[in-house]
């Protein structure tokens, strides 16, 4: 019994008739089509995006160049150097990220103990070459500089999933 069903649903082509009716039902729906430049869609604020490397409030840079995110990044996207200053403190002297080889999976920010890298939601920037895409200790300090109230105002409506 199941060969002749077998059978007759491929010689009537039943799977094609299925597909069809998909196709039918959806095609007088309404088109929910954005139109991205003009209109963007909303963002979590727990998007994972561009990263930045933040500032205390006095101007000092917050990375005390422990090298946990190095240790975490999955992808080895991460390059740090440190040096120890005249106050015993230690800080980076490089500090850069391949892009072009991060996975924007967040472990870095999780593994901060000063919240100093962070990924914003910023998703709208490219490199027109490889090089472009890969951050320097400064260029991650001025998106940080640039961004900082949007980054600040982020991690207080995340605050209470932390």
């Amino acid at each position: 019994m199941r060969r002749i069903f077998d059978f007759f649903k491929s010689f009537l082509l039943l799977e094609l008739l299925s597909g069809l009716k998909v196709t039918l039902v959806n095609l007088f729906k309404r088109k929910t089509t954005i139109q991205y430049p003009e209109e963007k869609t909303p963002l979590s604020p727990r998007f994972r995006g561009l990263h930045a490397l933040r500032r205390y409030p006095n101007g000092e840079e917050r990375c005390i160049g422990c090298k946990l995110c190095e240790a975490v990044c999955p992808a080895l996207a991460i390059t740090i150097e440190t040096e120890e200053r005249e106050d015993n403190t230690r800080r980076t002297t490089r500090y850069e990220i391949d892009m072009t080889k991060c996975i924007y999976c967040g472990f870095c920010e999780e593994s901060c103990p000063v919240d100093s890298i962070v990924e914003t939601n910023i998703h709208e920037y490219h490199g027109e070459q490889r090089g472009d895409l890969y951050f320097t200790k400064e260029m991650l300090l001025a998106v940080g500089d640039r961004y900082e109230a949007q980054i600040a105002a982020d991690r207080e409506k995340d605050a209470k999933y932390r």
